[in-house]
């Protein structure tokens, strides 16, 4: 099943970057987190095509599709869905909120405010929504892409560090290399995206999240995560580290990117490439800099620091 799945995944991601140019180390950490059963937060300026990419994932996989534009005025209702009175029955109905969908695009979720934010991050948590009393299961391979615009501060709600950690990555996709623009001017990109095929099946997807959680983790390398992840927290540039919920979900990610490369075992070569995009946003850095390149710069130390574990 190993190499088949393997082989599936790479179709998958072929297929979308029929559509996404040169971005494929992104596409293969959205894959990542997908199957590790986390939610993506993208930070980029607007239109470099995440919504586009998230359209193709959901066309590839063949589940549905929602879109929700966060506005400073969006309800939780909005996003969770509203109980009705029905007269004629006499009874409360409930009408489903766009969150009930398997991928939902939510786009530029710093401008709504925290009441609302917070909304969503607690269906993304617990996987279900409760209105009034009754608790409503999401889908099954329900999976979140937020963005964020870094440049335009104004009028935006920044999330706290605790909703951050609800993000498995932090990914930026950033501008497209000049020849893939070229082909994207001279292309149209939405008939791409109408020919995109369906290469995993919902049936496929649960049994590849169960190899996720089969891939094996040796001691060592588990000791060797959480040394990176204690690192971040006595370092002298960090206020916070990562938390505990951030360790468990470094080494999720790191058996997800395993297997999405074929393998059945976590290498330390894993964990550094999944580590960036883990710990970027869950460390609060005393000088408060948000700066992509400060943080980096810091992790960078912290992986050079940390002395890789060797077979004996």
């Amino acid at each position: 099943m190993h190499s088949s799945a393997h082989e599936k995944l790479n179709q998958l991601i072929n297929e979308m970057e029929k559509v996404i140019l040169g971005k494929r180390e992104v596409l293969q950490l959205t894959v990542t987190a997908f199957l590790a059963g986390g939610h993506v937060l993208f930070e980029d300026i607007p239109g470099v095509g995440k919504t586009m990419m998230v359209k193709t994932l959901a066309k590839a996989i063949h589940g549905s599709f929602s879109r929700i534009q966060f506005t400073p005025d969006l309800l939780p209702s909005d996003i969770l869905g509203i109980s009705v009175y029905n007269a004629a029955a006499q009874t409360f109905e409930f009408h489903q909120g766009p969150i009930f969908t398997t991928i939902l695009l939510a786009d530029e979720i710093n401008r709504t405010t925290p009441r609302t934010q917070a909304a969503l991050l607690e269906a993304m948590s617990e996987n279900h929504v409760t209105i009034d009393n009754h608790t409503y299961p999401l889908d099954e391979h329900f999976f979140v892409l937020a963005t964020q615009n870094p440049i335009e501060y104004e009028g935006t709600y920044p999330l706290p560090e605790a909703q951050l950690d609800r993000f498995l990555f932090r990914l930026h996709i950033g501008y497209p290399e000049f020849s893939d623009e070229l082909d994207l001017l001279l292309n149209n990109q939405q008939d791409k995206l109408n020919q995109i095929r369906q290469i995993v099946t919902a049936a496929e997807l649960s049994q590849m999240k169960k190899l996720v959680a089969d891939v094996y983790v040796d001691p060592q390398i588990a000791r060797y995560a959480l040394q990176l992840v204690h690192a971040t927290r006595n370092h002298d540039g960090v206020a916070l580290g990562v938390s505990p919920r951030g360790a468990v979900a470094f080494l999720q990610a790191a058996k997800a990117y395993a297997f999405v490369n074929g393998r059945t075992f976590v290498t330390p070569d894993d964990l550094q490439h999944v580590l960036p995009a883990t710990f970027g946003h869950r460390l609060l850095l005393k000088s408060r800099s948000t700066s992509t390149e400060v943080v980096l710069g810091i992790l960078e130390q912290i992986v050079k620091r940390v002395p890789v574990p060797v077979r004996r």
